[in-house]
């Protein structure tokens, strides 16, 4: 498994900004530039239509591509209650494990500025979000507990 190395979290509130959560695959906290599967590092941002704020960063140990499989359910485990991560490359089988979780991944080319794609995201929010962010959205309102109304309705075939 890929150790998480350490986890930081800003103390504060972002609930009242917060429309969704994404994250970037970065080692600097300026640009994505980070395959996923092995990025050293996730800034996890609270996105709403005036405002961004980081929530957290993530930082993983390196560790040898033989290990790549490995490291994946503890790097998705990180992006718990984020609607996508933006990196540079995304393997097929880390594209399925995160879409399982409801987890977009969005690929950018260079290097391109978080700043920038967060801007572009609010103004997204502001002129109506596209497929996958409104889908992104739904999920997020929804939450883990969308479906508890039909459980407790039972199952009859």
């Amino acid at each position: 498994m890929t150790p998480l190395t350490r986890r930081l979290e800003v103390v504060g509130s972002a609930e009242d900004i917060e429309i969704l959560r994404v994250a970037f695959a970065t080692t600097d906290r300026e640009y994505v530039n980070q395959h996923f599967g092995s990025a050293r590092a996730f800034a996890i941002y609270s996105v709403g239509v005036d405002a961004s704020r980081l929530l957290s960063v993530c930082e993983f140990s390196d560790i040898s591509e033989e290990d790549n499989e490995d490291r994946l359910p503890v790097k998705i485990e990180q992006l718990s209650g984020c609607a996508a991560i933006y990196c540079r490359a995304c393997g097929a089988s880390a594209v399925r494990q995160l879409l399982a979780q409801g987890i977009q991944p969005v690929r950018v080319t260079d290097e391109a500025s978080i700043d920038e794609l967060l801007t572009a995201l609010q103004e997204e929010l502001r002129a109506g979000p596209s497929s996958w962010l409104a889908k992104a959205i739904q999920r997020q309102k929804l939450g883990p507990t969308a479906f508890d109304s039909m459980e407790a309705e039972g199952w009859d075939e």
